[in-house]
């Protein structure tokens, strides 16, 4: 059966207004079936309400409704959200890029996000800049993530450590120059990112702690 125009505009309209209701079981309903019938009216909707909905689960499916429209229209919209001065805004254009994945977006991934004020931010960015940076640039970004070593609490820590690990053996000679820093947080910062990579499946919490004791007996936490 056909759907008229006039039903298709009265069906996008109330899943616009769905956004913004009261209840987060609205929205995220709203999302989700924005997402399962894209159209391009819904992305300015869509990137507008990332950068103000509280709940962490309908921004989990703002995102994945994202997704579900052209890139063409998508990336122009989230690179916009990066200059924004809400840091919500620029968190979650962060992460929607980095589930989207299209390299174009790497050049907006600037020093000034990798190292934004704001920790969530940030994470973000790391996470995003570890997906999209192209071949040959990985030892660029390791230059500018090492600066974020001993930021932050255990949770922030533990991302950075990630996005690092994530590309793989390129990191090394940051990690182990950064060892040997004057601050015994960036070193056992450094020393627990590079037992991550040697053995992912370990506990972050446990490399730190293993590594601060390792710093706190003057050792490098290596062998050899």
């Amino acid at each position: 059966m056909t759907v008229t125009g006039q039903k298709q505009d009265g069906d996008g309209a109330r899943l616009l207004g769905g956004l913004t209701d009261e209840r987060a079981s609205v929205r995220l309903r709203a999302a989700l079936a924005i997402g399962s019938a894209p159209g391009p009216g819904f992305v300015g909707a869509l990137v507008e309400r990332c950068a103000v909905e509280p709940d962490f689960s309908v921004r989990d499916m703002l995102t994945w409704a994202l997704t579900r429209h052209p890139v063409s229209l998508t990336l122009p919209a989230l690179l916009r959200e990066l200059d924004s001065q809400r840091p919500q805004a620029r968190s979650q254009a962060l992460h929607t890029l980095s589930k989207i994945r299209d390299a174009r977006a790497y050049p907006a991934i600037t020093r000034a996000l990798l190292t934004d004020a704001d920790d969530e931010v940030a994470r973000s960015a790391w996470r995003a800049a570890a997906v999209l940076v192209p071949e040959g640039e990985e030892a660029a970004l390791v230059a500018v993530l090492v600066t974020q070593f001993g930021r932050g609490p255990l949770e922030t820590r533990r991302s950075l450590s990630r996005a690092l690990a994530g590309l793989g053996e390129v990191i090394v000679p940051a990690l182990r120059a950064t060892a040997e820093a004057a601050d015994p947080e960036v070193r056992a910062h450094a020393l627990a990112t590079e037992r991550l990579l040697r053995d992912p499946d370990s506990g972050f919490q446990g490399a730190v702690e293993e590594a601060k004791r390792v710093v706190a007996l003057g050792g490098s936490g290596r062998e050899g």
